[in-house]
């Protein structure tokens, strides 16, 4: 790898770890078509790709640094006043969104745990994994955008929302996926507008890829040395960059956009993925 390419990765993640098209399928299949992973140590491309992802983290806490210390605030205040002992909806909006993203989180961080081998294994870089994921995705997330009423917005957050976008953000470890795609989708069957699911989406985002590129990170073997840690530090930078870009690109696009140019490149790129696999010119 060289820091061209590096900033490639890094741009490749930061868009996409937004947009809901999947940052794993992209990187992964950008690493098959560049030779970048090693079949015999599939794991470190799953810690470089983690790792990475600490850019779109910092894109994600300054975009989102006002909310971040108003939930702070808010949970501190509420604590002084005793207020976490009453029924969810005595406590203030921002508190109740804090605790939702804790919510939201244990999910992931349960079935990331337990399946962790799996996760570093060769079958979530499988090609036709990917392509799969892609297309039932882009069904899953056209059919929300269809049913759903769109209306609510984060101050209606329950304990039960949380958990169950949660539940949809854990469905992103398959690669193809998306985190963003999955958690986008799953607030919006439950009649969130599309900008307060992605909003929430993000925030949800943080607890999640803070724990794996920190974990990761202090992981690190002599197999991702090869791929050069200056490499690593120069796609991390520009993820994060590329990332706050996305982050604001999407809101924006959003409050007056449906999803479904989104759903059409899944289902294209899927598709794109089975021919090529079928034709011989990828590997399974």
């Amino acid at each position: 790898m060289n820091p061209l390419t590096a900033a490639l990765l890094g741009i490749i993640q930061g868009i996409t770890e937004f947009l809901p098209i999947s940052s794993t399928a992209h990187l992964t299949l950008t690493g098959k078509f560049l030779g970048l992973i090693d079949s015999d140590h599939p794991e470190a491309w799953t810690q470089f790709i983690a790792v990475m992802q600490l850019g779109t983290l910092v894109a994600t806490l300054l975009y989102f640094w006002r909310e971040i210390v108003r939930m702070t605030g808010a949970v501190r205040s509420d604590l002084r006043a005793g207020s976490l002992t009453k029924p969810w909806h005595g406590w203030s909006v921002d508190t109740r969104l804090a605790l939702g993203i804790a919510l939201g989180t244990l999910p992931v961080g349960i079935i990331g745990f337990a399946f962790k081998r799996i996760i570093e294994g060769t079958l979530t870089k499988s090609t036709a994994v990917i392509a799969a994921s892609l297309i039932v995705l882009a069904g899953l997330l056209w059919i929300a955008e269809r049913v759903s009423k769109k209306t609510r917005v984060l101050d209606s957050l329950s304990p039960t929302d949380a958990l169950l976008i949660g539940c949809a953000q854990a469905l992103a470890l398959v690669p193809g996926s998306s985190r963003s795609g999955t958690t986008l989708t799953g607030a919006m069957f439950l009649g969130f507008t599309r900008e307060a699911a992605a909003r929430f989406s993000f925030l949800l985002s943080i607890p999640a890829v803070a724990a794996s590129g920190l974990f990761e990170m202090i992981r690190i073997d002599e197999t991702v040395f090869e791929l050069g840690m200056a490499n690593l530090a120069i796609a991390t930078v520009v993820s994060a960059v590329s990332g706050y870009a996305a982050i604001a690109w999407l809101l924006r696009y959003l409050m007056r956009h449906t999803v479904m140019v989104f759903v059409w490149y899944r289902i294209a790129l899927g598709i794109l993925l089975v021919a090529l696999l079928a034709a011989g010119y990828l590997e399974h």
